[in-house]
């Protein structure tokens, strides 16, 4: 296949890159860079196999339809996004240009240059808000919705929270009607927690990896809440397992959205991922706690049942698994991260 990647320079992104590659498909890169670690990924994947790549910005809709008229592709995956609900907090604008702008240029490029194109597009949980309305135990280490014993389906309704689940929840909605409208075969996953190798998180972005970095550079980390918050969490390669399910059923779920992650048998709270970061390392993790940021959801666990049904798809690493290859990638990349330790 040609396939189109937009933030292919980012953690998500060119680990796709790479398995795509691997698998003899014919990739083009279309990324501004603009991500930290984000031009560090694509001089990576200049060792991983033979890449097109585009310096170019989503929210400049003549580049996106330059590229993909050009291109041909047969599936165009778009991962280009302002990533952080702290970030859209501060700068909404900016957020709603390359979240709902972003990827309405990649739709409108795709009906008009390219129709035959799949549109795979990556949306979030936080289109769910906080769960309003819905029951919530605490526990000694983490939060519980004891009614939603498979987590949180595809049928919860949409309720925006934060500018960043307006943008990204507006972007899931044109990419639903791109495809009854249009005809177009798109599909959004709505992504919990992922994590893995080339993740440069960051405090407000990347839990998993922020923690494990600033742990691994003997820095500080803060807990904002209690610490009881739950997601599920999804290794990177499972992810792109889903992708590529997707892609091979195109016609079933076309139109279709997925809530995608771990699942309920793949949770962690933030407590619970200080006790195993300390179980890896051997020594505790310094954290202290601050107040409850906008938009944050208590628990969140995705029903991945929608996917297992219908792509034949589901996890197939788990928690400790995965944070030990997360942990151990960490470690032996220390100097990648070393330059930001006054920041972190």
């Amino acid at each position: 296949m040609k396939i189109l990647i937009t933030g292919g320079g980012g953690f998500i992104g060119c680990n796709a890159t790479q398995r795509f590659l691997q698998l003899g498909h014919s990739v083009t890169v279309l990324d501004n860079l603009s991500r930290h670690g984000s031009d560090r990924n694509i001089e990576w994947l200049r060792g991983q196999g033979d890449f097109d790549f585009t310096n170019a910005d989503v929210c400049d809709a003549e580049s996106v339809a330059r590229v993909i008229k050009q291109g041909c592709f047969d599936v165009a995956l778009h991962l280009a996004g302002q990533v952080a609900v702290t970030t859209s907090v501060v700068e909404p604008r900016r957020d709603f240009e390359i979240n709902t702008l972003g990827t309405f240029n990649v739709l409108e490029a795709v009906r008009q240059e390219s129709p035959a194109t799949i549109v795979l597009n990556v949306s979030t949980n936080k289109v769910y808000g906080r769960l309003p309305g819905l029951e919530l135990r605490e526990e000694s280490k983490r939060w519980v919705l004891p009614d939603l014993p498979y987590g949180v389906s595809e049928t919860q309704p949409l309720d925006f929270h934060s500018p960043y689940g307006c943008s990204k929840g507006a972007a899931d909605q044109y990419v639903i009607d791109y495809a009854r409208i249009y005809g177009l075969r798109t599909v959004n996953f709505r992504q919990s927690c992922i994590y893995g190798y080339r993740q440069f998180g960051v405090e407000d972005q990347g839990w998993m990896a922020w923690f494990t970095i600033a742990h691994t550079l003997g820095k500080p980390v803060t807990i904002y809440g209690t610490g009881k918050q739950v997601r599920d969490i999804l290794f990177i390669d499972d992810l792109i397992d889903c992708y590529l399910a997707v892609i091979e059923r195109i016609e079933r779920v076309s139109g279709m959205s997925f809530n995608i992650g771990g699942g309920p048998e793949n949770t962690l709270s933030l407590l619970e991922l200080l006790e195993m970061l300390g179980t890896h390392s051997g020594r505790a993790v310094d954290h202290s706690f601050a107040d409850w940021r906008p938009g944050d959801q208590p628990v969140y666990i995705s029903d991945i049942r929608r996917a297992e049904e219908l792509i034949s798809w589901r996890p197939r690493l788990g928690v400790r698994d995965g944070l030990g290859r997360l942990y151990s990638w960490v470690v032996a990349n220390r100097e990648c991260f070393v330059g930001r330790a006054a920041t972190i």
